[in-house]
């Protein structure tokens, strides 16, 4: 399969958003800031222009300005996105890992993260709990463990340092081996990430595992042609952003090229009528699936 890179669309769609104050010059989400940044970082790498770099590196700047805490990262800035996510979080540590490669003191900022968050959220042999409260004293109230935290850590703790990271790697890897036989995800979002995670280890048995899972599921979601639902059986719920995070885990294994390319036509011109027409996670993910670059492994000029 030919990974996407469309250009011209990803330029245009920065340029709207930055004169729309969407992004990066928006509020702060700390979701749509990590795929953001590997966007950014991906346009440098492809187009060897320093500005891309430098604005990777000013997200990141007013991320740590604006939800920076003593121990982590806030969810986002708006008064409702208290509180840490942990798969937030790993996708930040992602970005960083990206930027790293480039910058490598970005590549210390994350392990120097990891030490900061790991302990608070990981209970050993059990799991990773989902959200916490803002200081990382507790769990924020009503929430338990994450399906997919641990792999989500155990990705990103691998490719920002395995030999400085080596405990909590092995804590996540525990968690998976007790629990990829039996997880079964079935919300679209989740799916695309979990392929996405998948395809960094591919010989790995949990990848090869969810992978399969993962796409049989999928088979039965993709509605007229044009979209996948949020979950199957629910035909007539779709998200713009959910999908433009399947395309990214499909991208990511090689497979449904053709469902990619038609979720990408359906979804540029698609209006919900509500906050997430204008939502900085549905124009960065837009661009994100138009040009994965470094979220992919083998990406390369």
């Amino acid at each position: 399969m030919s990974r996407l890179a469309d250009i011209d669309y990803v330029l245009a769609k920065l340029r709207w958003m930055e004169t729309s104050r969407i992004w990066p010059n928006g509020m702060r989400y700390l979701w749509t800031d990590a795929f953001g940044v590997v966007l950014l970082v991906s346009l440098y790498r492809h187009l060897k222009e320093p500005k891309y770099l430098a604005q990777a590196e000013a997200v990141v700047s007013e991320v740590e300005r604006v939800l920076g805490r003593p121990r982590g990262i806030r969810i986002g800035e708006a008064a409702d996105r208290d509180g840490q996510y942990f798969h937030y979080l790993a996708m930040w540590l992602y970005a960083l890992a990206v930027l790293g490669r480039f910058k490598p003191e970005y590549t210390q900022r994350g392990i120097a993260l990891v030490r900061q968050i790991h302990d608070a959220f990981v209970i050993p042999h059990r799991g990773v709990v989902w959200k916490m409260r803002e200081d990382l004293s507790a769990p924020y109230p009503g929430y338990g463990f994450g399906a997919l935290d641990a792999f989500d850590g155990y990705v990103s703790y691998r490719l920002l340092d395995t030999n400085a990271l080596a405990r909590e790697i092995d804590d996540m890897r525990a968690l998976i081996d007790a629990t990829y036989s039996r997880l079964n995800v079935t919300q679209d979002l989740g799916i695309g990430m979990l392929l996405w995670l998948s395809h960094f280890f591919p010989d790995e048995r949990w990848a090869q595992v969810q992978r399969a899972r993962c796409l049989a599921t999928l088979d039965g979601m993709w509605c007229n042609a044009r979209y996948f639902c949020r979950e199957p059986g629910a035909v007539r719920t779709k998200f713009a952003f959910t999908n433009y995070g399947v395309s990214i885990g499909l991208q990511a294994v090689g497979a449904h090229e053709d469902r990619v390319r038609a979720l990408n036509e359906f979804f540029d011109s698609y209006r919900s009528h509500d906050e997430y027409d204008r939502a900085a996670i549905t124009h960065v993910m837009a661009c994100c699936s138009h040009f994965p670059g470094l979220l992919l492994a083998d990406f390369c000029a």
